[in-house]
């Protein structure tokens, strides 16, 4: 299969366009019932990496995934939800590589934690494998709701929100059904006490978030989830703008550009 650099299929292998990248390699998973894996491989590729396609029963690529530098887990309804959302996809096979090499164990001898962003049903299976703490429950008011999202950047120390400026208001897109983080009170306090909340709601809670959080890490920082998408905010004219001009629509594409800076810095800027 061959794309062009204004081409992408919504499945398949990604990373076979024809086009100059910067050779850091972004996964992008897909379980049955993801929706987004398309678009957040758009997004690597208009920040300048390369995505890669990753199945989840891939045996193969769940050992080696496929020498990979960073993993999204987009949004859908991975196994239709019909357990809840992401409790099944935590099993997947692709998932026990995620795991150990999120942890530093990559099965190659190295340390090097693998950067992990996981968005709205990909935050929902993070929490399921417990690579972040708490849960997602309907959001309180009982209904899918899709709307552009405000947002304030609380963390700007991880890999995946460097390129932010701290306290920096964005705008994205949100669309969920079961987007409210819920943990126990012991959590919570630990999130914030650890400037652990990388997202906050803003204007409105859409959902009924625990503290307004959007999207936490983990204590090392490699590992983000949130709730709102921002591979739907990276394109003028297709993101949310504004009449007044205020806004660009790109403002998830930094979501992109930030894990690419934290592999370059990471391999020595030998991409």
């Amino acid at each position: 299969m061959s794309t062009t650099a204004n081409e992408l299929p919504l499945i398949g292998d990604y990373s076979a366009a024809e086009t100059p990248l910067s050779g850091a390699k972004i996964g992008i998973v897909t379980f049955p019932g993801t929706l987004d894996d398309g678009d957040a491989a758009r997004a690597v590729r208009l920040a300048g990496g390369e995505p890669v396609s990753l199945w989840h029963a891939d045996t193969d690529a769940a050992r080696s995934l496929a020498g990979v530098d960073a993993v999204v887990i987009p949004g859908g309804f991975s196994y239709g939800d019909y357990l809840r959302a992401g409790a099944i996809a935590r099993f997947a096979p692709i998932m026990e590589a995620i795991i150990n090499a999120a942890g530093g164990d990559t099965g190659d001898g190295s340390k090097v934690a693998l950067p992990v962003l996981g968005i709205c049903n990909g935050f929902q299976i993070l929490t399921e494998s417990h690579l972040l703490p708490g849960s997602m429950i309907k959001n309180d008011h009982l209904r899918f709701i899709a709307r552009d999202q405000p947002l304030r950047v609380e963390n700007i120390n991880t890999a995946w929100t460097s390129g932010f400026a701290q306290d920096q208001e964005i705008t994205v897109v949100l669309k969920n059904q079961d987007g409210q983080y819920v943990a126990d009170t012991n959590t919570l306090d630990e999130l914030e006490g650890e400037g652990r909340v990388v997202f906050r709601y803003i204007g409105w809670n859409p959902n009924g978030s625990r503290n307004d959080i959007a999207g936490i890490t983990n204590g090392a920082g490699n590992i983000v989830g949130l709730m709102p998408h921002p591979e739907h905010a990276v394109e003028a004219g297709f993101g949310p703008d504004s009449a007044a001009g205020l806004r660009t629509g790109t403002d998830g594409l930094t979501v992109f550009t930030s894990v690419l800076s934290a592999v370059a810095q990471t391999s020595g800027g030998a991409l």
